[in-house]
């Protein structure tokens, strides 16, 4: 008989998506583990219960699982209820919370942590940051248009041509290019900045013009390095006087596991056109813009608004769930052997990417952190 692998209903307010979709369910049977899912965990994401015809639908998910599935960390009494040796599969966030941490040793839970991923080409198909980034960019544009009091795209009517908005969207990994793509599509005037020379050419194979603003930051891992003192001034500089023409800013730098990078000061917000408006993809993080507060809508009093939207992923419940669902499943694929659960430490993917096992933290990071707490 195999594994038992079981996906969680999620229990963090508004977040609709689910780590189990009736495709991975069927899949995960095929690998010869028994699939089920907690009852009414897929129904905010429009996969009700009887859509699950390949996994069994239980009111407890945990008892008797030997993997566990989620979107977000589990809170702290239902990381209790785990049984030692439970495998723990989800975003786990370790530098958010250190207790949550210490829960998942102490009860030698065996937690992976997908945000930990290796940003590797073998790790692409795992890699729950690039597929949920890819809905958070493209709700960040239309959350942009419904606040904007414009029009995206030129109009020529009878009243008058009407000009296209101008869009700039700041940071260009998965969740910036994304927003591009998508601001072209709705036909705005779109312009891309990021401090990594190197993306210049995907900015503009997607139609948009790349900002240079003489500041490069390049670093390694796909990552921008941190500027120094000078640079960041010139940058601010000349990015406040650009601002000032633009009619929607999206921001989306992020580093996983660190505050988000301060790029647009209050100062450039109020040199901003009365009208204009900010949507701030790092809010949950500290924010890109100085302004920004997490989960509201901010309005200076030069009549620009600053939107601070979280859990983005969750506003697109049934193609992001689809996704990480699929991620999800990629990851497990690699500790599943004839049903059973096997553990490859020599695989990198595996290695690096657990949190915790046997009692120890085994991510360096989270180590040193939880024990300097």
């Amino acid at each position: 008989m195999g594994i038992t692998i079981s996906a969680v209903k999620e229990t963090m307010a508004n977040e609709k998506r689910v780590a189990m979709t009736p495709e991975i369910a069927k899949k995960l049977k095929a690998l010869g583990t028994q699939p089920r899912i907690e009852t009414g965990a897929g129904v905010s994401a429009a996969f009700p219960d009887v859509s699950f015809k390949d996994a069994e639908c239980v009111a407890d998910a945990l008892a008797g699982s030997d993997i566990v599935l989620a979107v977000q960390p589990l809170d702290d009494d239902t990381i209790r209820k785990l049984k030692p040796g439970t495998v723990l599969i989800s975003i786990l966030q370790p530098h958010a919370s250190v207790e949550r941490v210490k829960l998942l040793r102490d009860g030698k839970i065996t937690s992976f942590a997908m945000e930990l991923l290796p940003r590797t080409t073998r790790a692409q198909a795992m890699d729950i940051l690039s597929s949920q980034a890819g809905m958070a960019g493209y709700k960040a544009v239309l959350i942009a248009a419904q606040a904007s009091p414009k029009f995206f795209p030129m109009l020529t009517t009878a009243a008058g041509t009407i000009r296209p908005s101008k869009v700039l969207i700041v940071g260009a990994g998965v969740a910036g290019l994304q927003a591009i793509a998508t601001a072209k599509r709705l036909g705005a005037q779109v312009e891309g900045f990021d401090v990594r020379p190197e993306v210049k050419e995907q900015i503009e194979s997607l139609g948009a013009k790349y900002l240079d603003l003489g500041v490069s930051a390049a670093g390694t891992g796909g990552y921008a390095r941190a500027l120094t003192p000078e640079e960041q001034a010139e940058q601010q500089k000349r990015l406040g006087e650009h601002l000032r023409g633009i009619d929607v800013v999206v921001t989306t730098a992020a580093v996983p596991g660190r505050k988000a990078p301060r790029i647009i000061t209050r100062s450039m917000v109020e040199g901003m056109k009365a009208g204009a408006v900010l949507v701030d993809l790092a809010a949950e993080t500290g924010g890109n813009c100085e302004v920004t507060e997490p989960g509201k809508t901010v309005w200076t009093d030069n009549g620009v608004q600053v939107i601070g939207p979280v859990n983005m992923p969750s506003m697109g419940a049934v193609h992001a769930s689809e996704m990480y669902a699929r991620n999800l499943f990629n990851f497990v694929s690699l500790m599943i052997k004839d049903g059973q659960l096997n553990l490859d430490w020599e695989d990198d993917l595996i290695a690096n990417t657990c949190l915790t096992f046997d009692g120890q933290i085994k991510h360096e990071a989270t180590r040193k952190a939880v024990e300097s707490a």
